[in-house]
């Protein structure tokens, strides 16, 4: 293997160049991230309750889940996100929408709305007291709970047909527990592995909490514990278990893995025993002070997808996903980007993540 580091500076401005001419598709479920900023002074008794009731100052709405994804690829300059999701025909789906509108870079076209759904929404209050960084009280969710009406999923299937001459690169994100009650149900994936099997050159990388072995043809960019967990693994005994586990992984989908392991960077699988063995442990950029590690794997995701279309190869996407999860973990209280700006003055000032 060669003893240049995976991301230098000519490959680094490669992929920055190249950015802002990409089309890349986002393909899964779109949440509506609100945070209610709450001001704990104002705090008075509910009249009819006797309990504290908080009182909202602010309220900030950003495009989460798959939406966080779109953020940190529209950070990043890229030309044209398409994003493939199913919202509802209410409130929050108006605001998610107006949310996504303020990106130009955000091509709507494929946005499927329907009153057949709920807009899925994370509600984060954060209390703000005198002196103290803002905290998040429990969080309220909303979510469906009914598989995907065949209908619905016979339009994502379509529209995902459509949609692919059309993209560069594809990232596919997963992030509904509940099975096949999210946009990537089993036929969705099922008609992403034939559109990839028959195009291998296009890349698409593909994240899920809860089903990231049940991919096929494309890459997979699972944590350490999805890793584990996806091939059946109980305990975490180690990084030979690991390894053997992404290895497993790699194999099984017939791609690259990029299992995120957090300070220590990533870890790299290929399908081919001779691939897996020249890629080292991508190691992670180093960071001081506070970090807030919400959305780190997305904008890891973004960063990868980004660097992979650019042509670059997958230990330099790797490593160009680890610098900017690096600036994105330094956000605190909010779902952090990294733009090009950003991207230049961490790479001055880190030159290579430490080994």
């Amino acid at each position: 293997m060669s003893a240049s580091p995976p991301l230098d500076a000519s490959r680094l401005e490669a992929i920055l160049t190249a950015i802002p001419r990409l089309t890349i598709a986002v393909v899964g479920d779109l949440f509506l991230d609100r945070y209610l900023d709450l001001d704990a002074e104002l705090t008075e008794p509910s009249l009819e309750t006797g309990l504290a009731a908080y009182q909202v100052v602010a309220v900030r709405s950003y495009p989460g889940a798959a939406g966080t994804v779109i953020n940190n690829l529209a950070a990043l300059g890229v030309g044209r996100i398409c994003p493939l999701a199913v919202v509802g025909d209410d409130g929050e789906g108006y605001e998610l929408r107006q949310a996504l509108g303020r990106m130009p870079a955000v091509d709507p076209r494929r946005l499927i709305v329907s009153a057949e759904r709920r807009t899925p929404t994370y509600t984060k209050p954060m209390l703000s007291e005198r002196g103290q960084t803002p905290r998040e009280l429990n969080r309220l969710d909303i979510k469906n709970r009914r598989p995907m009406p065949e209908r619905l999923e016979g339009q994502i299937v379509r529209e995902l047909g459509e949609l692919w001459p059309e993209v560069d690169a594809l990232v596919v994100l997963d992030q509904v527990t509940e099975v096949d009650c999210g946009v990537v149900t089993g036929n969705v994936r099922e008609a992403l592995a034939e559109l990839a099997e028959g195009e291998v050159s296009k890349f698409v990388l593909a994240d899920s909490r809860e089903r990231v072995g049940l991919f096929r043809n494309v890459c997979l960019k699972p944590n350490r514990h999805e890793t584990l967990r996806s091939v059946g693994r109980v305990e975490d005994t180690g990084d030979d278990d690991l390894a053997r586990a992404a290895r497993q992984l790699a194999i099984s989908t017939g791609r690259w893995v990029f299992c995120t392991d957090g300070a220590r960077g990533i870890l790299l699988a290929s399908p081919h025993d001779e691939e897996t063995v020249k890629r080292p442990r991508i190691p992670a950029y180093p960071v001081s002070g506070p970090i807030d590690i919400v959305g780190a794997g997305d904008s890891t995701s973004a960063a990868i997808v980004c660097a992979m279309a650019a042509g670059v190869g997958v230990a330099a996407a790797a490593s160009f996903g680890n610098l900017a999860a690096s600036i994105t973990i330094q956000q605190l209280g909010t779902t952090g980007t990294a733009s090009p700006a950003q991207i230049r003055q961490r790479w001055r000032s880190t030159g290579e993540p430490a080994a």
